[in-house]
């Protein structure tokens, strides 16, 4: 069993963060977006790892306000620039009976691309965690998460950013 991550406010991070983190983490847009930025000339890409119905773990539970033993809809991507992953992510979002999340069945096509359209698109504060659950494998320098709200919908996202980026950025650790 794998024991639940401390997550705390954005702010909390904050004396620990070098300000080229800083501008990665506490950003509030487009990740996606960000990253293609970043990619310049190189090709960025979504890879999609994981995407299946499940049980979602007790903090994302509770981050997402649901009761003990609800399915989920759960899915793990890479975001890759240049063919290297960046960013592994995991979405986690209530199944609801009788109907499918709209953001499900993306295949390689990212989250945020189509979150950032909705305009009545509402995010949580964003959360950082010092010893964060691995996510394929992968915990990242560091990890975020935080919930979106869209037309009675909700998505917790997390999101771990790899020693890769932080190598081609020049992003001090």
């Amino acid at each position: 069993m794998t024991q639940d991550p401390r997550w705390q406010p954005l702010a909390a991070a904050r004396p620990r963060m070098s300000e080229g983190w800083w501008h990665w983490v506490a950003s509030r847009d487009s990740l996606t977006q960000r990253l293609i930025q970043a990619a310049g000339e190189r090709h960025f890409e979504v890879r999609l790892l994981d995407e299946r119905s499940g049980q979602p773990y007790y903090d994302e539970a509770a981050a997402l306000g649901l009761v003990d033993g609800r399915r989920t809809w759960l899915r793990e991507v890479a975001l890759c620039v240049g063919g290297q992953p960046w960013v592994v992510a995991r979405s986690v979002a209530p199944l609801i009976p009788r109907r499918s999340a709209p953001f499900a069945g993306l295949g390689e096509t990212s989250l945020g691309s189509w979150l950032f359209r909705q305009p009545d698109l509402q995010r949580s504060p964003i959360e950082v965690c010092q010893s964060p659950r691995p996510i394929q494998g992968e915990t990242g320098i560091w990890q975020r998460r935080s919930v979106f709200h869209h037309g009675g919908w909700a998505v917790l996202v997390q999101e771990a950013f790899l020693p890769r980026m932080c190598e081609e950025l020049c992003l001090a650790p």
